[in-house]
């Protein structure tokens, strides 16, 4: 796995190109190493992703926003109709760091 720290979050990268064996990792490694931390999980080298691959990370997904951290899926391959809307999956980096930003601000507020 490839970390990448950010001022507001950190940045996880799959380097071993197995989309199954890399959702069961996280789902371990997000509540243990990155529970006070965003997340974005940098999904864009899988460039062919398919919505049952994207569902894979459902679980961990729900989970780490009910700790009421921000968890952001980075690929552009699948259609944005076909997201389920518990999800947050954008197209670039610079749009995920703009939906932590968002987030925080609402936390802030009290939503």
């Amino acid at each position: 796995m490839k970390i990448k720290n950010h001022s507001t979050f950190v940045e996880l990268a799959d380097e071993k190109d197995d989309i199954h064996d890399f959702a069961g990792f996280l789902e371990y490694q997000i509540p243990n190493k990155f529970k006070r931390q965003n997340v974005v999980l940098n999904l864009l080298d899988y460039e062919n992703l398919e919505l049952p691959q994207l569902l894979l990370f459902l679980k961990v997904s729900n989970l780490h926003r009910k700790t009421k951290f921000s968890f952001v899926i980075v690929n552009d391959a699948i259609n944005p109709d076909d997201i389920p809307f518990e999800m947050i999956v954008v197209p670039t980096l610079q749009e995920a760091e703009d939906i932590i930003e968002m987030e925080e601000i609402e936390r802030d507020l009290g939503f």
